[in-house]
């Protein structure tokens, strides 16, 4: 299972979002995401947080709050394999230095209503919105078959997909 952060910087109500248009063969293509990555041998989550942070914002991070774990459970077809990850989801406010020229996509500040309006994978509108309401920390799962969020639960109990909040 890869081990990933997702960070959700946070500044005059507005969230820091990235769009991902840089990378080539990128499961996000196109999608508004946080900013973060992949765990290296021997970093903590906080560190791959803040250096993530670093790398693709140039922007240093003072306040990371751990505030949710996310299982994501991806298979492109029905018969592929599954692909597993689990995120550390952090917010924060603090930083330090001005944003630079992002390598995998454009960074851009936006209010929830501007990120509701967004391409965005529908688990990561649910989760923004627990995190965005200050729901202390959570637990999620989310279950993708292509782009189509197929279930989802909310620690441990199932998330209604039909809900008008994440339309």
């Amino acid at each position: 299972m890869l081990v990933t952060t997702l960070g959700y910087l946070c500044h005059d109500d507005k969230v820091l979002m990235l769009h991902r248009i840089k990378k080539k063969n990128d499961i996000n293509q196109d999608k508004w995401i946080g900013i973060g990555g992949k765990l290296e041998d021997g970093e903590t989550v906080l560190a791959c947080m803040k250096r993530e942070c670093k790398e693709e914002t140039g922007l240093t991070w003072k306040d990371p709050v751990l505030r949710a774990i996310i299982t994501f459970n991806f298979k492109k077809n029905p018969e592929d394999e599954l692909f597993s990850e689990l995120m550390c989801l952090y917010t924060g406010s603090e930083y330090e230095g001005s944003l630079a020229d992002c390598p995998e996509g454009e960074l851009v500040w936006k209010t929830w209503d501007e990120i509701r309006e967004l391409n965005l994978w529908k688990g990561d509108l649910i989760f923004l919105y627990y995190m965005l309401q200050n729901i202390p920390l959570f637990y999620m799962e989310v279950n993708y078959l292509g782009d189509k969020l197929i279930s989802a639960t909310l620690n441990e109990k199932p998330v209604d997909l039909d809900d008008p909040r994440w339309d």
